[in-house]
């Protein structure tokens, strides 16, 4: 199909404000956002997504899951259409870009194709994904995992919050528990915008990231059993410290994503010591490894050096453990043909791009299991991200979904 000319780009100035306006709903303490999903601010924030997507004509369905689909008919009424899109929850101290950006450049698209009067040979359909980010309820990218077959639609309406609520309960009671199948939409592609939340882009002046890969992960929820006694009148050899086994596996989890570089990360990053006492020795510690790699060979391998590592230590110590797996995704690699759209759009327009391993779990991570897909990343401030500081610029922003606009046009097929 003929390439878009490099002329064609969206208006930067009317996605940045809806941006802001989005930014409105469900605002955080400190600048940024707390639009956990399925709250009322969620559902707030689709009301006013749905508005948009119908002033620009486009159709909406919803399927069981919650997932927003908005359809821009194409030429070909026997074309898959070409989807786009991300996420609009956020986390509870969220930035204003992260997942939205993806969304609402989705709709820019529309917008634009409709200023130009350009007629696609595939419909584009814009997604809003229920519960990427999974910290209400886990895990996250939920809703893309049911699409995709990775989850059973009963057991993600069963899970539940810290209060007990249950999700599907909840996705019914804002009002956005859609009738449509879940994985029932067959794609032509799926294209997803994102901020980088990672450093490497800015640091790099490189305003395009060319996602060719994203990283696996094992979650692995570890616990401890020690013994609880009093800090000031237990001596030192009697101990059994639950929090001491899970401070020497922290350190080995850094050592051994160290050992295993480049394109490998560890650390703990939830962490609880019982009874959590000042003046109590912790008899039980529970915290989770989070562990990241392209390579499947090298993702398993820290696996098996982290749980080995983990035993060795409680046995030295005279503690219990126990170690269970509670979240994991394969390495995952981007489809070709979608890649090199993104890259030729990066290259027609002259922006600056490089490759990039997306560190992050995407929905498009689970959707690349049933559809060709790619990823455009811009980079954000600092690479900050999952924090009410979360920034980019209006450059930025507006040159990832030229990009975008780019590589689904070019997709879609401009018809003469």
């Amino acid at each position: 199909m003929a390439a878009p000319g490099e002329n064609l780009k969206i208006d930067g100035d009317r996605l940045w404000a809806s941006l802001m306006e989005m930014a409105k709903i469900g605002p955080g303490v400190a600048g940024g956002n707390n639009r956990q999903t399925l709250t009322d601010a969620d559902a707030e924030g689709r009301a006013l997504f749905q508005r948009w997507c119908e002033e620009a004509g486009l159709t909406m369905g919803v399927d069981a899951m919650g997932t927003m689909f908005a359809r821009r008919e194409g030429a070909d009424p026997d074309a898959l259409p070409v989807y786009v899109g991300s996420h609009l929850d956020t986390q509870p101290t969220g930035g204003k870009y992260d997942g939205v950006l993806g969304v609402l450049g989705g709709l820019e698209i529309i917008r634009s194709l409709d200023d130009m009067g350009i007629r696609t040979k595939h419909p584009i359909v814009v997604t809003n994904w229920t519960n990427e980010e999974g910290t209400r309820f886990a895990p996250a990218m939920m809703a893309s995992g049911v699409f995709a077959g990775q989850h059973e639609l009963d057991w993600a309406y069963a899970r539940e919050d810290a209060e007990g609520k249950r999700f599907g309960d909840e996705l019914e009671r804002i009002g956005w528990k859609g009738d449509e199948e879940v994985g029932a939409r067959q794609m032509h592609a799926f294209f997803e915008l994102h901020i980088e939340q990672g450093p490497i882009l800015e640091a790099e002046g490189k305003e395009i990231g060319v996602v060719t890969h994203g990283q696996g992960l094992w979650w692995l929820e570890v616990r401890l059993t020690g013994k609880e006694s009093h800090t000031g009148s237990t001596p030192m050899a009697m101990r059994v410290n639950a929090g001491l086994g899970m401070a020497r596996i922290t350190e080995a989890v850094h050592r051994i994503a160290m050992d295993h570089q480049p394109d490998a990360v560890g650390a703990v990053g939830q962490a609880n010591v019982y009874p959590n006492s000042r003046n109590v020795i912790p008899g039980r510690a529970v915290f989770t490894v989070d562990i990241r790699s392209p390579e499947r060979a090298k993702l398993d391998a820290m696996r098996g050096e982290v749980e080995a590592e983990a035993q060795r230590i409680a046995d030295e110590l005279g503690l219990g453990i126990e170690i269970e797996p509670v979240g994991h995704f394969d390495p995952v690699t981007f489809d070709g043909t979608c890649v090199a759209a993104v890259r030729a759009a990066a290259d027609r327009l002259g922006y600056s791009h490089r490759d990039i391993v997306s560190g992050a779990g995407h929905d498009a991570c689970w959707i690349n299991r049933v559809a060709p897909t790619a990823m455009v990343m811009c980079p954000c401030k600092d690479g900050l991200s999952h924090n009410e500081a979360e920034e980019i610029t209006q450059d930025w922003a507006t040159k990832g979904a030229d990009v975008l606009f780019h590589a689904v046009l070019e997709t879609a097929g401009i018809v003469e």
